[in-house]
């Protein structure tokens, strides 16, 4: 008898737990449902907020594309090279992508014309100028570059897949 008491004991502890457990599982499911709603909401809202386009498309674009750059430190393996650069202005155009576009260096009255691309993540940076044919101090610029630091307005740059002792630092103006 004490047995059969204690199987009875056992089996209605189970079904009140089951019982428990149930309305428990249903809280937490429709829990989780209003906060993926409202996370989706949201979600949404940034996305119009930034007009369709990712975080990162908005950030380059806003504080890089159609903006004017200047070089604010150049060096080579320790050589400065900046006052190179005096009195040049470049911009990098935004065109139907964020990825790529025309790029221009300005100096004097003299325009240089060009392109530059970016990798998916805007992690790296391809400076291309070369029209007409362009003065010799461009060929330190013309190349793949990471950044290393967006800073802006000052964009911190060294050359992509290398450890060559180079620095580019372009301040927007």
């Amino acid at each position: 008898m004490p047995q059969e008491n204690t199987n009875k004991f056992i089996r209605i502890k189970i079904a009140v737990m089951s019982k428990i457990l149930f309305k428990g599982s249903v809280v937490v499911a429709i829990v989780s449902a209003l906060l993926l709603l409202i996370a989706g909401s949201s979600c949404k809202k940034l996305a119009a907020a930034a007009g369709n386009r990712s975080a990162l498309e908005a950030l380059f674009e806003e504080n890089i594309l159609n903006r004017n750059f200047v070089v604010h430190l150049a060096t080579d393996n320790g050589t400065d090279l900046t006052a190179q650069y005096t009195g040049y202005n470049f911009i990098l155009t935004k065109t139907d992508s964020y990825y790529n576009g025309p790029m221009t260096g300005t100096k004097g009255g003299v325009t240089y014309s060009g392109t530059w691309a970016c990798n998916d993540d805007f992690g790296k940076l391809t400076i291309s100028l070369t029209n007409p044919a362009t003065p010799p101090q461009f060929n330190f610029i013309n190349r793949s570059w990471r950044f290393t630091k967006k800073a802006f307005p000052i964009m911190e740059l060294a050359p992509w897949g290398s450890t060559e002792p180079m620095v580019l630092h372009m301040e927007r103006r």
